[in-house]
């Protein structure tokens, strides 16, 4: 038996949630699995229809992690398991060494909520914590290269796997026509709008390349602290026609959008502390032939083959952001990208991914 102990889970939705929600799924083809996650509104209707043996916890935040230990220590005393995942440094921080040492344990790390002054108090509640795994998976070299810098100690990489491509209904596909109609090219952004995602230099480059490409069709799927500010700069820049903001998607209209689309680009920059991981989304879109346009900072060079599968080009500079849109998109470059991105998608199954973990039990 497998136990899965997350703070990220469905029905919330988010890249760690997708992250553990796959690999969960795919452990089920290697043996049974038991998984205890945060309670979420919702989340009845989720387990009911999951296949997975999932375990809410409730309450309060500062009871609950207490709570979901001690929920946790019970059922690894009355089970044999092969091995425990932890998503998170906190997910294992309570977890007694006595426990986990009866069977082989991992903990996934991400980047972000790793990256705290090195003396710090967090900083030492890290190492404390990812010290009890056998086994510290980074999502990507640059993540494994912070966490040594760091002092992480027993660092593997195994990128994330995908979930996609799932099969896009008939009224997904007719939403989709609706919102990009004859335009073309026809870019995407799917994330969070934060400032990391540079969404405000994206609107500035359509903006500049508009005269090249008078058709052209922008489409961003997300919500987030930068809403207003995105609303305000594309009324600034007369960009109604040309730029379509959707704030709340259902996942048939994300991925039928993705489908149609012929660039996914979100060259992300370093925000405050917070740098991309890695962007399991570029992979989401090679999985329907589009080629990305990511950011230099951080992991998404395990991502996208520069070069092969997009580009990779620094997201602060709108003369660098300019000259890659033009080149993936002059002469329809973006196609032969595109089919290469896709087939590179295939190695990011879950069922190729979850071998890896295996491996190492």
């Amino acid at each position: 038996m497998f136990l899965i102990v997350t703070r990220n889970f469905p029905p919330d939705l988010g890249g760690m949630q997708n992250l553990m929600e796959g690999l969960s799924n795919a452990l089920l083809n290697h043996g049974p699995v038991k998984v205890f996650a945060d309670y979420s509104d919702n989340s009845e209707v989720y387990d009911q229809n999951s296949k997975l043996n999932i375990q809410r916890v409730a309450g309060l935040k500062i009871f609950r992690k207490y709570r979901k230990a001690n929920l946790i220590k019970e059922f690894m005393e009355q089970n044999e398991l092969r091995a425990s995942f932890f998503d998170h440094w906190k997910s294992i921080e309570n977890i007694e060494n006595e426990m986990l040492r009866k069977n082989k344990s991992f903990c996934l790390i991400h980047s972000k909520e790793i990256n705290h002054p090195v003396g710090s108090s967090l900083h030492k509640r890290v190492l404390n914590a990812l010290a009890k795994a056998d086994h510290v998976i980074a999502n990507s070299r640059f993540t494994k290269e912070l966490a040594m810098k760091l002092g992480v100690k027993n660092v593997t990489v195994i990128n994330p796997g995908c979930n996609y491509p799932i099969s896009v209904n008939d009224e997904a596909k007719s939403f989709a026509n609706e919102i990009y109609g004859q335009s073309s090219p026809k870019l995407i952004t799917v994330s969070r709008l934060d400032g990391r995602k540079s969404h405000q230099n994206i609107l500035m480059t359509i903006k500049n390349l508009l005269p090249k490409f008078p058709k052209l069709k922008y489409v961003s799927i997300g919500d987030g602290d930068e809403r207003k500010n995105l609303e305000k700069l594309k009324r600034e820049l007369r960009l109604d026609n040309n730029v379509k903001l959707i704030f709340s998607s259902t996942e048939q209209e994300k991925v039928a959008l993705l489908e149609q689309s012929d660039v996914f680009v979100m060259p992300s920059v370093v925000y405050k502390k917070s740098v991309e991981g890695f962007g399991i989304t570029y992979i989401e879109a090679a999985s329907y032939g589009t080629p990305s346009i990511g950011g230099i900072y951080g992991g998404e060079g395990d991502a996208i083959k520069s070069g092969q599968t997009g580009y990779l080009c620094n997201g602060n500079d709108l003369n660098a952001l300019y000259d890659t849109l033009s080149k993936i998109l002059v002469n329809d470059h973006y196609k032969e990208l595109g089919t290469n991105a896709f087939n590179f998608s295939k190695n990011f199954s879950w069922n190729i991914i979850v071998k890896k973990y295996i491996e190492l039990i």
